[in-house]
């Protein structure tokens, strides 16, 4: 029996509407050691996005450090497995990995090639079980950038789609590679991206495919992986199969996903059985949606945050972060500004201000809406948006790859 712990997206050095979350990343961090020597581990995967930006904070870096440290001393003989997300910048993540091995910390970050071939070797991790006999591995692989995958004009049939065909060529180049050095054992595939299917979180999540692809089928990933361990969407979801999963993020990480169950997935691999199970966290700090449901008028906000009743003392970091809900009657264009004074006399933290929908109006329609912040809009969506507009046609996949393209250099 091998149990590996499954997670993604922990997004260290992230700020929500400026307020720090390092106090609620060290509290989860807390519980993820917990867990780790309450269900006795044999291997932890990081499935991408370990900092929250590519040029993480002196603090970012000392807290994921201290906390590689922490979770090797509490359980030594785990082996922990880190991939790079796309938040990440893979050279500058990969940069200690001598020194981490020493601790049986592997990070694999960039896919690279030597004369048109992938160097396999690198992107395999041997899991040992609490015997020390190796019984399973993990199959490492990062956010698939353009250079990561193999030459896109010769893959057959990639003409109408071929960032999945690279991606799915990548994948099966891994396994094809390495299946005799993994002499028959389970095996745990780990990735990067947006799998289709998948419920995103607004506003949380980039839209990261190259090429102006936006998600790839299940399919990519080969049948006789025993599971995929998967990173990028931030609630915790199976794709296609059972053992296609996202484990979600540790933390909310937009207003968005207040209703997620966060935590991480514990993996059991016993031969051909593979069990999921899915570990919830509780939260740090509440997240509250004011109201529970429906929206309410801007002269009532007062009074809901009277009913919460809290401490006039509570510390910034343990305040609760709240979502406010309107409606749009009587609302002037400063109601912004009013949320915030009002809530100036409460121990709370206002992270998301959102207007009730005009009735019957479509999705983004109303581009000049005076309520609506372009910052609260999908970039993707209003392009679309102003180039049928301009154009009085959808854009297609090369206009939406040139988009694409123009968003990552911007």
């Amino acid at each position: 029996m091998i149990r590996i712990l499954h997670t993604a997206d922990w997004h260290i050095g992230q700020t929500l509407r400026g307020f720090s979350r390092e106090h609620e990343h060290r509290k989860v961090f807390d519980r993820l050691e917990e867990i780790i020597v309450e269900r006795d581990v044999d291997a932890l995967v990081i499935a991408g996005d370990v900092f929250d930006s590519q040029n993480p904070s002196g603090e970012a870096q000392q807290l994921f450090y201290n906390t590689l440290v922490r979770l090797s001393r509490a359980h030594p003989r785990m082996a922990m497995v880190i991939a790079a997300g796309n938040h990440d910048a893979a050279g500058r993540l990969e940069a200690p990995r001598p020194l981490l091995e020493a601790f049986n910390i592997r990070v694999v970050g960039n896919v690279r090639r030597r004369e048109g071939r992938v160097e396999a070797a690198r992107h395999l991790i041997p899991i040992a079980d609490a015997s020390g006999a190796v019984a399973a591995h993990v199959l490492a692989v990062s956010y698939p950038t353009a250079a990561c995958l193999p030459n896109l004009t010769r893959l057959d049939g990639a003409a109408s789609s071929p960032v999945i065909a690279g991606v799915r060529s990548l994948y099966a180049e891994l396994v094809d590679t390495l299946r005799g050095p993994m002499d028959g054992l389970p095996f745990v595939l780990t990735g990067h991206l947006h799998v289709a299917g998948g419920i995103e979180s607004e506003g949380a999540e980039r839209r990261i495919l190259v090429g102006g692809q936006h998600a790839v089928p299940h399919e990519v990933f080969p049948a006789e992986a025993s599971y995929v361990a998967l990173g990028h969407l931030h609630k915790a979801q199976a794709i296609g199969r059972d053992t296609v999963r996202y484990s979600g993020s540790l933390i909310p990480l937009s207003a968005t996903e207040l209703p997620y169950a966060h935590g991480v997935t514990l993996v059991s691999l016993d031969g051909t059985t593979v069990l999921s199970e899915h570990i919830s966290i509780d939260r740090p700090v509440p997240f509250i949606r004011l109201p529970e449901a429906g929206d309410m008028r801007l002269s009532e906000f007062g009074d809901h945050l009277t009913a919460m009743d809290l401490s006039s003392d509570l510390p910034l970091h343990e305040r609760p972060f709240v979502q406010v809900r309107l409606a749009r009657e009587g609302l002037s264009p400063g109601f912004r500004e009013e949320v915030d004074r009002i809530a100036e006399s409460f121990p709370v933290r206002i992270v998301d201000t959102r207007v009730a929908a005009i009735p019957g109006a479509l999705n983004d329609v109303t581009l000049a809406d005076p309520m609506i912040r372009l910052a609260e809009r999908d970039p993707e969506d209003l392009f679309k948006l102003a180039f049928e507009r301009t154009f009085g046609v959808a854009p297609d996949a090369e206009h939406l790859d040139v988009f694409h393209r123009a968003r990552a250099e911007a």
